[in-house]
């Protein structure tokens, strides 16, 4: 626990300085061209690599040392935020490069959220996976109560080149904290067999997947769910709060430090709670509630309170639907697959999430803000529920979105291999070695 401890706090800062700086370059993207196609096209060059590169990251997070793999991914991000410096204080910034800036960061964390996940595993003994991806889900949001407010400010007073020079900072601090600590290295299998070949360690994750009606189903809800966040809440939330609010960078702020309280807390309570029994109830429900109390209250709400308090509450269960989501996958997957596995997974899940942060633009500039305007086709429909005028349309996404989440996590207990998906442990450890030591 204290070398996770030492790893979790070096996480916390980078993630503080990561975020002041997109918080700095989003405000900057929307101020250059006012368009929520501009601020979604930033998720869609990050999730793009992301998807391409996972299953060969995976490989190689199983064959090297974790620790290494951590350290490389910190660095790399480090050195392209110094690059974004050096465009920025020459005054030779552009549009083009955060979406270069986001595809590469999209690679590097493609290597770092996975090994992040399998080190957790390889540190910590099953009954205390609840709770430190509580309290993983609490640096996440907590580097949200810190970055807007701080970037808001370091914005104002020493400028964007500044807040990127911090960022800079938390990197090194990140590098610094897995230098000093050891990870135990997981033994590839217990049969003895040497290492596979490169392309059949590649189907293992694939294969193991696929075997399992469970583990397919659940990626493929997970899959839904992302796609109607990045439609929505991932993608343009900023835009509507600064639409509706008349570019009101503090009415952003508030409504992204509301989200960072919210997942703090839920965070803290995953971290002492540890989730329900049922991991399984812990994130289908959590993920419904979710939408149905953060991004449809975020949606018809006309003032800031409103939004600061929906917003928040949405946030206070991510931390447990994703702790118990990522419980359920550590516990049943053996250590030594679990890069190839994960990256896979993870490879899956977001395999819409571009589509969505794409989609998501399109849809509030050219279809839902005109339909939503004042004399638009939609108003005498819907604006009595989301209002009418500048951010309007996009908040009637939101609904939108919301209701097909919710109704996608309810027909989910419909069936048995997600429902007992916990129980079937075994089975899946005894099925998938032979595909990680297989040979043609």
């Amino acid at each position: 626990m204290k070398t996770f401890l030492t790893i979790w706090f070096g996480q916390l800062i980078s993630r503080i300085g990561t975020s002041m700086t997109r918080f700095a370059l989003l405000i900057w993207a929307y101020e250059q061209t006012g368009s929520a196609t501009s601020v979604a096209l930033l998720g869609f060059a990050a999730f793009l690599p992301m998807i391409l590169i996972s299953p060969f990251a995976g490989v190689w997070i199983d064959r090297i040392d974790r620790r290494k793999v951590l350290i490389f991914s910190d660095l790399g991000a480090g050195l392209m935020t110094i690059a974004l410096l050096l465009l920025a204080a020459t005054n030779q910034l552009q549009l083009w490069h955060l979406y270069l800036a986001e595809a590469l960061a999209g690679a590097f964390e493609s290597f770092q959220i996975p090994a992040y996940t399998a080190v957790m595993s390889t540190l910590l003994p099953a009954d205390q996976y609840g709770r430190a991806n509580g309290l993983r889900s609490m640096a996440d949001f907590g580097s949200q109560i810190i970055a807007p407010a701080l970037g808001g400010l370091c914005l104002t007073w020493i400028g964007l080149s500044g807040v990127m020079i911090v960022d800079v900072l938390t990197f090194l601090v990140a590098i610094g904290t897995l230098l000093v600590v050891r990870i135990p290295l997981v033994a590839e299998s217990a049969s003895g067999s040497t290492r596979t070949a490169f392309k059949i360690e590649l189907r293992v994750g694939f294969q193991t997947i696929w075997a399992h009606k469970g583990l397919f189903t659940l990626v493929s809800i997970s899959t839904l769910i992302h796609f109607f966040a990045a439609l929505t809440w991932l993608s343009i939330m900023p835009a509507m709060i600064l639409a509706r609010t008349g570019n009101n960078e503090l009415a952003l702020a508030s409504v992204q430090s509301a989200i960072g309280i919210g997942g703090v807390l839920g965070g803290i309570v995953m971290s002492i709670w540890g989730g329900p029994r049922r991991k399984i109830h812990g994130f289908l429900l959590g993920v419904a509630f979710s939408f149905l109390l953060g991004d449809i209250p975020l949606a018809v709400g006309r003032a800031l309170p409103v939004w600061i308090f929906a917003a928040g509450l949405g946030a206070f269960l991510i931390p447990i639907l994703g702790g118990s989501r990522e419980t359920i996958w550590q516990t049943k997957i053996p250590q030594a697959m679990q890069g190839r596995v994960f990256s896979v997974r993870n490879m899956l899940t977001n395999t819409f999430l571009p589509a969505g942060y794409l989609l998501g633009g399109i849809l509030a500039d050219q279809v839902m803000e005109p339909a939503m305007a004042a004399n638009g086709s939609l108003a005498p429909v819907f604006g009595w529920l989301v209002g009418t005028g500048p951010g309007s349309g996009m908040a009637l996404m939101f609904v939108g979105s919301s209701v097909l989440a919710i109704v996608v996590c309810l027909l989910a207990y419909l069936f048995p291999a997600v429902r007992y998906i916990e129980d079937d442990i075994v089975p899946i450890r005894q099925k998938a070695q032979p595909a990680a030591i297989g040979t043609d």
